[in-house]
């Protein structure tokens, strides 16, 4: 059996799922019923002096019979009093000593900072997690993701943090930022434990047409948010990366952003993440989600015969590189499985109008069945990853896979890269492409 208890800068849990900072943990009661349900740690809805909130909060991005593929809020940190957060912490721990729970703290001054720590750290929180990252309300009072961008901020908040602090401090970063590995780097000179990336992305996720009003509607107003949710994991999992891959920051990251199924967990593990905290999708489907995760990855485990979570963690990085360190001579193109191929034309539509005209379209028994033009195929992968049929289209390798990798460097080297405006030896030069005059033939053939 897998061991999956994971190991975030010395806070221990029985696995890698905490949810994250959100109204998910925004009481005691909640947190004790996601233990239940099997999460392993919790990070507790920001704590500070306690704010109002407006009504609506949140607004979501739907897309083609999907609901909440992207979900936008502007709700601010506890409208609680600390006391009650603080009396309630203490209570789950007595009776979840083993799971993790995490205060997260947002204040202003050094005195607040001393304070608000020591309080935590009394009401036993196993680590503390600096919210330097809210897109929305608190940054106007210059905290939130204002600290985030700035690093000099964060590090200067961070030290008053460590001089107070004795348990793990976990720094909570913005990607409302142009460089990610800036305030991580910061984190780390300041003495901080570990990080946790990435916050909210400021957003405005749509706007209701009958009223003229960005969502969510307040009144007869509204404001930018926080975007998170199933849309954002590719800009998760790439700063996770940066921030993994840079050697001036070498912190603990616990992951967070895009996380709905095991395997979007897997990929931020696989990425330099210790562990993942997960926020919308328990808003979405609630805490009994938490099973599947815990079922999906002790069966990965056992898949790859990977014992332990730091049997994978980070495994990809090393194939990650920069695009000029990339196989220029690695070749694929598409092939088409015409047992499958139900002549819905996608493909050839998209290959047509929007990458290579690689594609052509015969009639076969009274059916239009599409057809690779392999010496024009560039192996874009576009036709595989439209085509609404699994595995109808592959991508197969063409190139001499014994003979050496070459690079950019490696052409420029050998004199095989162009270096002039009309170099003959650019990509697609000899590439077929079909003449401006046979569009407008086109174009008059279908009036």
């Amino acid at each position: 059996m897998p061991n999956i208890s994971a190991n975030l800068a010395g806070i221990k849990s029985p696995n890698p799922f905490w949810l994250a900072s959100a109204p998910p943990t925004n009481s005691g009661y909640q947190i004790m019923k996601a233990f239940d349900a099997g999460w392993g740690g919790a990070v507790w809805k920001t704590l500070g002096v306690p704010v109002i909130n407006v009504s609506s909060r949140y607004g979501a991005l739907n897309y083609k019979g999907n609901k909440m593929i992207g979900f936008n809020n502007i709700e601010l940190i506890t409208d609680r009093p600390l006391a009650d957060n603080l009396r309630e912490i203490e209570e789950v721990k007595k009776y979840f000593p083993d799971h993790a729970v995490i205060a997260s703290l947002m204040v202003n001054t050094r005195e607040e900072w001393h304070q608000i720590v020591k309080d935590a750290q009394n009401a036993g929180a196993d680590g503390l997690e600096l919210n330097f990252g809210c897109p929305h309300g608190m940054c106007e009072r210059g905290m939130g993701s204002a600290v985030g961008q700035n690093p000099i901020a964060l590090e200067t908040i961070t030290r008053w943090v460590m001089e107070v602090a004795k348990v793990p401090v976990i720094v909570k970063l913005t990607p409302n930022i142009t460089d990610i590995t800036e305030p991580a780097k910061a984190a780390r000179r300041a003495g901080a434990d570990a990080i946790s990336l990435i916050n909210t992305i400021q957003s405005i996720v749509g706007i209701d047409l009958d009223n003229l009003v960005p969502y969510p509607v307040v009144g007869n107003q509204s404001t930018n948010g926080g975007y998170c949710g199933p849309a954002v994991k590719p800009i998760a999992l790439n700063m996770v990366k940066n921030c993994a891959l840079d050697e001036n920051v070498r912190l603990p990251i616990s992951g967070i952003g895009g996380i709905e199924t095991w395997r979007d967990a897997v990929e931020h593990l696989l990425l330099g993440a210790s562990n993942v905290q997960v926020c919308t999708a328990a808003m979405h489907y609630g805490f009994g989600i938490v099973r599947e995760m815990i079922a999906g990855l002790e069966d990965f485990m056992r898949q790859k015969n990977f014992e332990t979570l730091n049997d994978f963690i980070g495994l990809s990085l090393p194939k990650v590189k920069h695009w000029e360190d990339l196989n220029l001579n690695h070749k694929v193109v598409a092939t088409i499985d015409s047992s499958k191929c139900i002549g819905c034309q996608l493909c050839y539509t998209a290959c047509e109008d929007g990458a290579h005209q690689a594609i052509s379209v015969s009639v076969d028994k009274g059916v239009r069945v599409p057809q690779i033009i392999e010496d024009n195929c560039v192996g874009c992968n576009l036709c595989s990853l439209v085509c609404p049929v699994d595995n109808c289209i592959t991508m197969e390798r063409r190139d001499d896979i014994t003979a050496p990798a070459e690079t950019w460097a490696d052409y420029a080297a050998k004199d095989k890269a162009p270096t002039t405006f009309n170099d003959q030896r650019g990509g697609g030069v000899g590439h077929w492409n079909p003449t401006p005059k046979e569009a407008w033939d086109k174009r008059k053939n279908n009036r």
